[in-house]
This record gives structure tokens, sequence and C-alpha cells, in this order.
């Protein structure tokens, strides 16, 4: 977004994968959730989509003909402003119909807040961040839940990620430096408090690198996802200067990498910016119908086994946010999350299968922090006996489907199955309980 164009809750003294490597190993007494890794509260209804591959930001959303002659282009995520007092256009087009129609010609939304800007930065006439903490604290709570109400009212729901246009900034500047840390990180915990994710976009060099020099700090919130702007024509995702390559490591990247310029496609031209994604974005509801002869049960997790929470009738009209794996019924195990939270066999809903999953039903995933400082140990199956497949790195995103019992860990025989089928423990993952099963995640 160019111009002028608009203490880790789990105290470690070793890496996890000492900690659940050894029958014997030492565990610490976990603390209260805080800074860096913030639990998310995702209400009934959430769940988180991501997207990979190519992007576009534009000043102003352009009129859905222009994205249907779009579909001729290597683009299929747009970045657009949801609100902010220093958004530079108007936005005519961005209604909640034109959300639902440009999600379902398969799109995905990347909605950005152009707010508050650092004091010592961006343009002289932009609204500022304040110098003083406590007044930048509470500017960034007020960001949040601005932008919150804004992505409701366009059909953007819980789980969707948020993003935070903070443009470049002096870097010399401890006072202004403190300020937008702290703006930002209080915009993470209200984001993260009502059951959004935090995104946050600024220049690689004027604003990102301080970010990722307060990663591991608890004095801040660390966002979920960065979006960093760097326009030197390269779109890859990592070897950023002076961000390491295990920070926001796990489709946790977005960059920026051409600014403003014209591309035509199918006929139609939009001056745009060029973005390359691997990171979560908006979560949207899919129209489908009902398809039984008999009324359909919609229960409370994705299996029959589960109790009863509504009924809908033939022909009912179904709002569907995700797809997830569950106990078979006909011919598919497919269940459909509803944006009420609820949950429906697939094989009674209009989607193009019922035998497995649909596009562009994205699955349904429920995003948080990894707390261990040495990495969590991702193993095959729900217990430290496990083999060791993988590892997650302090701050990543470990994208949970569902919870299952195994062996105890710290103060918890919680485990979180990843969508890649890895296991970790719940122990080292900020999620609202380090107890017991956190909601709305499923059981395995």
């Amino acid at each position: 977004m160019p111009y002028p164009r608009s203490a880790p809750r789990r105290i470690l003294a070793a890496s996890s994968a000492c900690v659940l490597g050894g029958a014997a190993a030492l565990v610490f007494a976990p603390v209260a959730a805080a800074e860096p890794a913030t639990p998310v509260g995702y209400p009934a209804g959430a769940s988180a989509t991501r997207y990979s591959g190519r992007a576009f930001d534009a000043c102003t959303a352009p009129p859905l003909s222009t994205v249907q002659a779009w579909n001729a282009s290597p683009y299929r995520a747009l970045g657009v402003y949801v609100s902010g007092i220093n958004r530079t256009c108007a936005q005519p087009q961005l209604t909640a119909s034109w959300v639902a129609s440009v999600s379902q010609l398969k799109w995905r939304l990347l909605p950005i807040h152009k707010g508050l800007q650092p004091p010592c930065g961006a343009r002289p006439t932009d609204a500022k961040i304040s110098t003083s903490p406590a007044t930048a604290k509470s500017q960034g709570t007020a960001a949040a839940q601005e932008a919150i109400t804004a992505a409701k009212s366009l059909g953007m729901l819980p789980g969707s990620a948020l993003y935070n246009d903070i443009e470049h900034y002096t870097q010399t500047d401890s006072t202004c430096r403190t300020a937008v840390l702290t703006y930002a990180s209080a915009w993470t915990k209200e984001l993260h408090r009502v059951g959004y994710v935090s995104g946050v976009y600024m220049n690689l060099n004027l604003g990102a690198k301080q970010l990722a020099d307060v990663y591991t700090s608890t004095a801040y919130a660390r966002p979920d996802t960065l979006w960093i702007a760097r326009y030197d024509g390269v779109d890859s995702l990592t070897g950023w200067t002076g961000i390491a390559d295990s920070k926001w490591a796990v489709h946790q990247r977005a960059k920026q990498y051409r600014g403003g310029h014209d591309e035509t496609y199918d006929g139609v031209t939009v001056n745009i910016d060029n973005d390359r994604l691997d990171a979560p974005v908006a979560t949207v509801a899919y129209p489908y119908k009902v398809t039984s002869a008999t009324a359909l049960n919609a229960r409370t997790g994705p299996s029959t086994s589960y109790p009863v929470a509504a009924t809908y009738a033939p022909g009912s009209s179904l709002a569907v946010i995700c797809q997830a794996p569950g106990s078979k019924v006909g011919t598919t195990t497919v269940w459909d999350k509803l944006s009420n939270g609820g949950y429906v066999s697939d094989y009674y809903v209009s989607t193009p299968s019922n035998t497995g999953y649909s596009s562009p039903l994205p699955r349904c995933t429920y995003p948080y922090q990894v707390t261990a400082t040495g990495g969590l140990t991702e193993r095959s199956g729900p217990g430290s006996g496990y083999t060791a497949v993988g590892t997650s790195p302090n701050g990543a995103l470990a994208w949970v489907t569902c919870q299952r019992a195994g062996s105890t860990v710290g103060t918890t025989k919680v485990w979180d199955r990843l969508d890649n089928g890895h296991y970790v423990s719940d122990y080292y993952v900020a999620t609202p309980s380090n107890t017991s099963y956190s909601k709305p995640v499923p059981r395995c």
C-alpha cells in the first residue's frame, strides 16, 4: 500500500523436542496465557481459511464484472480495504453482496484496515498513533473493534484474518517504535479475544524488522501473520533480510513485491500491487441447499454420535463455512460446518460432490501459536512415544483440525491433530486451555 496510493504461555528450560522425547523428562509449570502468544477465543461458528498463490490489491475494490473478467488472470486472491480512518479511496463496490459473489467465483479476500499511522512516519496528513503507550494501546484495541465490525458487516466471519496496514516509519525513534509496537500488540490481543486471526502489513526495512526483533518479547502480543512490502520484483516468501525464515514460518507470510501499475485481463485494466501469499485470509459462508427428502439433523460435531443441535427441512438454505472429516453417511465421510457452529453430513447438501471435498469450501481449521521456545516436535500419533515426523518453530501457527486424548505432557492429555496429519501436545499450543479440550475444536 504505497503512497500516494491509497512471556511464553508455557515456560520451558529446553526445547519441547527434549521435553517430549524422554519418559522421565522434566515438565515445568505453565503460566497464565500472555504475550507473545495469546490464545484465540474462536466462537462456535468460526473457522480459519488460508490461501497460497498470487494475489493483488487495489485502492478501490473493483466491480464484480472486473473480477469476473480477471478470472483469466493468474490471481485468485484480492486485498480489500474494509475500514480505517486513513483509507485513501472510497469503496462503493464493497458490500456483503459483493463479498458473497466474489467468493462464489472462488476468489479469496484479504481484509485490510488502514487506521492510525506511526507518529514518526507515513504521510504528514495521516491521523497518527499516540506517543503515549497507554493511549496507543487503547487505539490498537479500538482499531481491532472497528475492523471486526466492518468485517462482520461484509460477511467475513470469525476465524478470518484481518490485516492492519502500518506504513513506513523512522527506525531510530524509540518513542515512535514503542507506540507502533504497543498499538499492534493491542490490535492482536483484541482480535484474538473476539476470535479473529491477527495480521500486520509493514515495509520490510521500515517496520517489519522491528516487529521481528520483538518476536519473543513478553512485552508485546505477536501477530499471527506478517505481510511485508518490498518492491524488488521477487515474490519469494523466504530469505527476507532481517527476518529469519523460522519466524512466521507455517502459512504465515505474504509479500507485496511490486507497487502500483496497470494490468489488463480480458480487456479490463486495473491499477494494482502484486502479492504472493501463503497466509490466512477471510472466512465467508457459501450458500447450499438441503437435498434430503426428510428433515436433516445438524449436530454439534462432525459425526452422527454428536447430539442434534437443530433440524433443517428439505430444500432449506444452509450457510456452509468449511468441511471436516467425520463419520460416514451414505457415500461420504465429509461433514459441512455451518456459520452457526452446527455440522451436517455433506451427503445431504447440494455441494458439487457427495463423495469428497468441494471447492471453494476450505477445510475446517483453528490456528493457534506454538509456545515452545525451542520448537515443538510433531509426531505420527497422539503421544510422546510416537515417531517424530517434524517440528513447528516457536511462534508458528499450529493449524489444528481436531483434538484427542494421548499421553500426558505437563498438565494435559490433549493432543492436537494438525492439518498435515501430524500431532502435537496441546500443552505447547496457545489454545484457551492447557488442561482440557478447547471449543470449538472437535474431537478426532
